[in-house]
């Protein structure tokens, strides 16, 4: 009997022999069905860890071998120094750490092979089915997974499968989570019910949203790209272009961090914690930015973009999106020569220098009167409602005037009322 073997009893795994992974030993879960197969658990451990799992398999939506599946779900979920390294090298792993991670693997794998009611004395987590789906975050890549699990594999094939996973995906939130806020005590915060969006969605605006993609994915292949402004009418869908790119090229490694303008003091801590997930895209998301002339935080949005002393990372893009094509603001008074300042030019240049450092930036105007019909016909026949170009006309100039004017977001609000106010017609 080897030294691996002597931490097995009667062929049970026995998870206190972990290198890897070993934050499973942390989990309640794992714990105590560590307990249970040892034998070091009182009477009624068994039915504790069963409903422990009931409770995971219902929260989570996970299905089938609920053993299996939260065992792939914690796998992917918590932190493990293969995981970590493959982020802070874009990649690359070295042979031993890889070793030590297919050992882990074999020690896990009876749990992936057995039905849990091998070692639970119950068959009902065999094939659970759970009241709901798991959540469409997190099943994307845990979906791949399962699939590995379906057909024949091997522990060095399962193995590869997971480092494969974390390259793609990363671990913990970075796999979950398509979008982030920063929190300064946490850090990333990934954000859970994160708006479905897509770039197909938006109606016009195919000159910018097509911009807005090849510098994308530009960024995504490494290639030169350039921060981001875009700039114009209300409501014309800059904010949802950026929001959906994330959705777009979530299995490429973007992902969306949007902070607010209070926070820009803390960018430089945000991008050089943003450093080390080198196998990963960040867009950081400034939404409708502006400041007065007594806001100083731009500056440190200044310097982020150019002119600091450490340099921005090259797996960090700067999006923002403002109605002001200046950001800051200007008054005539900046422009006239008797005000009170000596040179005038510094300060006409001071106003427009932080615009300046985005390398692209992107209009987008107020749509006439066709595209704004055409924006409210589209979302109407995708309802399942058509109506005549008369009642449309009628319909959409009359919320128009009612409104803020022509816009996607007015043409949208008008689909809402529409379909929210609309009776079905009684059969006949």
């Amino acid at each position: 009997m080897n030294h691996w073997e002597a931490g097995m009893i009667m062929g049970v795994p026995d998870i206190r022999e972990l290198l890897v992974c070993r934050s499973l030993l942390e989990d309640d879960v794992f714990r105590c069905l560590s307990d249970c197969l040892m034998e070091r658990a009182e009477d009624g451990a068994r039915p504790e860890c069963v409903s422990r799992l009931i409770v995971q398999a219902e929260i989570l939506g996970l299905g089938g071998n609920v053993l299996a599946s939260y065992l792939l779900y914690r796998l992917v979920v918590d932190d493990n120094i293969a995981a970590r390294i493959l982020d802070e090298t874009g990649g690359r792993i070295g042979e031993s750490l890889r070793r030590a991670f297919r050992h882990d693997i074999a020690c896990l794998e009876p749990f992936f092979r057995e039905k849990p009611g091998a070692f639970l004395g119950t068959d009902i987590l065999d094939d659970y089915q759970p009241t709901r789906e798991r959540l469409a975050d997190s099943s994307r890549g845990a979906a791949m997974l399962d699939g590995i699990l379906r057909r024949p594999w091997t522990i060095d094939s399962l193995a590869d499968a997971l480092l494969d996973y974390y390259r793609q995906y990363g671990n913990g939130d970075l796999a979950l989570f398509r979008a982030f806020r920063w929190d300064p005590g946490r850090g990333l915060w990934g954000i859970e019910h994160f708006e479905p969006i897509r770039l197909t969605h938006l109606i016009g605006y195919t000159e910018q949203k097509n911009q807005l993609v090849n510098n994308t994915l530009a960024f995504l292949a490494g290639r030169p790209a350039n921060n981001v402004l875009l700039v114009g009418a209300r409501g014309t869908g800059k904010s949802s272009s950026v929001k959906a790119l994330a959705n777009e090229y979530f299995d490429q490694g973007l992902r969306l961090v949007q902070i607010t303008k209070s926070q820009l003091t803390e960018l430089a801590r945000i991008l050089q914690a943003l450093r080390r997930f080198a196998s990963k895209r960040f867009i950081v998301f400034l939404d409708d930015l502006s400041f007065e002339d007594t806001e100083v935080e731009y500056k440190y949005l200044k310097s982020s973009i150019e002119g600091g002393v450490e340099s921005r990372p090259d797996n960090v893009l700067i999006y923002a999106t403002s109605n002001r094509r200046h950001l800051i603001k200007e008054t005539w008074r900046d422009r006239e020569d008797g005000q009170d300042e000596l040179y005038m030019a510094d300060s006409v240049n001071e106003t427009i220098s932080l615009s300046d450092r985005f390398g692209l930036i992107i209009h987008y105007r107020s749509p006439n009167q066709n595209e704004y019909l055409a924006i409210i016909d589209h979302y109407l026949r995708a309802a399942g409602v058509v109506l005549s170009p008369e009642e449309l006309r009628l319909a959409g100039h009359r919320w128009e005037l009612e409104h803020s004017g022509r816009s996607g977001r007015t043409a949208r609000q008008f689909v809402e009322h529409y379909l929210g106010q609309r009776k079905e017609r009684p059969e006949a």
